[in-house]
C-alpha cells in the first residue's frame, strides 16, 4: 500500500463538481430527480474522487515514489465504477502501485486506487499513470 484516505461524499461538493463540469443531468443537483432515476441521493460525478488529492500530501507520497516532482506529469487517467457514489456515502481509498516501469529517458509509474464503501467494497478503481521525465 502506498497511502490511504477516507472522504465523505457531499452533496454541496457534489453541486460544485456539477457547476465546474456542466454536468447538465438533475440527478445530481435534485434528491428527488436522483431517487425517481433510482439512486438513494443525489450520484457524483464520473470523476469526483479527485476530491482525494485534497486529503493527501501529494508531495509526501510523489517522494515516496523516489520521483522528482517538478519532473513528474500524469500521463493518464481511468476510472473504473463497480457502483455509483452517492450522497451521504463514506469511501476509502487505498492506494497501490501497480507497476513501475523505465523506457529510455522516461519512468512509467502506474497506480491503482480502490475506493471501498462502508461495506468494504470496491466501488470505483481508478487506475493512473505517472510519468517521469529524466534530468536534463
Amino acid at each position: 500500500m502506498l497511502d490511504e484516505v477516507t472522504f465523505d461524499i457531499e452533496r454541496g461538493k457534489i453541486r460544485e463538481f456539477v457547476l465546474a463540469t456542466h454536468a447538465g443531468d438533475t440527478v445530481h443537483t435534485s434528491v428527488e430527480a436522483a431517487r425517481d432515476a433510482g439512486f438513494p441521493d443525489v450520484p457524483a460525478t464520473a470523476t469526483h474522487v479527485v476530491v482525494a488529492g485534497h486529503y493527501r500530501d501529494q508531495r509526501a507520497f510523489v517522494a515516496k515514489l523516489g520521483l522528482a516532482y517538478d519532473r513528474v506529469v500524469v500521463g493518464s487517467v481511468k476510472w473504473t465504477y463497480f457502483r455509483p457514489l452517492c450522497a451521504g456515502d463514506s469511501v476509502r481509498g487505498v492506494r497501490r502501485v501497480a507497476a513501475d516501469t523505465r523506457k529510455r529517458n522516461l519512468r512509467f509509474v502506474t497506480l491503482e486506487t480502490d475506493y471501498l464503501d462502508a461495506a468494504g467494497d470496491c466501488a470505483v478503481r481508478v487506475r493512473e499513470v505517472l510519468i517521469e521525465r529524466g534530468a536534463q
